[in-house]
């Protein structure tokens, strides 16, 4: 795994820019999650190439569409820690929140950073629209991101409330989601951001291309927002 995960942070143009010890700590990363994957399900990739490109190196792929260095990120619904671990590997002066709402994951996370000896990680056992309206969380965070299955409407509202003014939200996407995108452009402006231009960028070692969309935060999140999940989910605020 270390040797594909050097081949396509290579690739990437990324390899001179990580810490040395970066490929070797993601090939541990990816190892922990295989041997856990038996027993908790955390992907649906269980090839030890696959997981490199379709999850290391598509993660590592933001580096290049961003500053990360001395930022705070807070990665929404992190799941097995994509994007949020894999960026703090290559970015060691990354402080990250993983939030999720499911504990065991989490707990396996603090493990994966504790045998990394990675230092600055969080976890954080809690639902987004919760989280976003207690003290010290609103509009805080230089870095939202999310790799979610979930619309880029419902995203925004989940992610943008975190976000500082001057802040980014990252949402990683299929290259097909321009539909998406547009009906999500008023609700994002409500949230106080805007669009910007999207970055689509092919995994390295595949054919499989995918699209950062790039939301910037110019305004506070208007109070009331983000809403209730239920509501979240039955009115998108685009109101398309």
């Amino acid at each position: 795994m270390e040797e594909a995960i050097v081949s396509g942070l290579t690739a990437l143009n990324l390899l001179d820019q990580v810490p040395p010890q970066a490929p070797a700590q993601l090939a541990r990363y990816g190892q922990l999650l295989l041997e856990k994957n038996q027993v908790m399900n955390l992907t649906a990739i269980t090839d030890p190439d696959q997981v490199v490109k379709l999850h290391m190196l598509d993660c590592a792929a933001l580096l290049n569409y961003g500053e990360f260095h001395e930022k705070r990120l807070i990665d929404v619904g992190t799941g097995a820690g994509f994007p949020g671990l894999v960026l703090k590997i290559l970015v060691p002066s990354l402080e990250v929140v993983l939030l999720d709402s499911l504990n065991k994951r989490l707990d396996w996370l603090s493990e994966v950073a504790e045998t990394l000896g990675l230092t600055g990680v969080e976890t954080l056992h809690a639902r987004a629209e919760e989280q976003a309206l207690r003290p010290g969380w609103r509009d805080s965070f230089d870095l939202a991101t999310a790799r979610a299955v979930a619309s880029l409407e419902l995203l925004s509202e989940l992610c943008l409330p975190y976000v500082k003014v001057g802040g980014r939200f990252l949402a990683m996407k299929s290259v097909d989601c321009g539909e998406e995108l547009t009906r999500a452009e008023s609700g994002i402006r409500l949230l106080g951001g805007v669009l910007r231009p999207h970055s689509d960028y092919t995994i390295p070692g595949t054919q499989v291309t995918h699209r950062l969309v790039t939301v910037e935060k110019l305004r506070p999140t208007p109070k009331g927002y983000p809403r209730r999940w239920a509501k979240i989910q039955k009115s998108p605020i685009s109101g398309k």
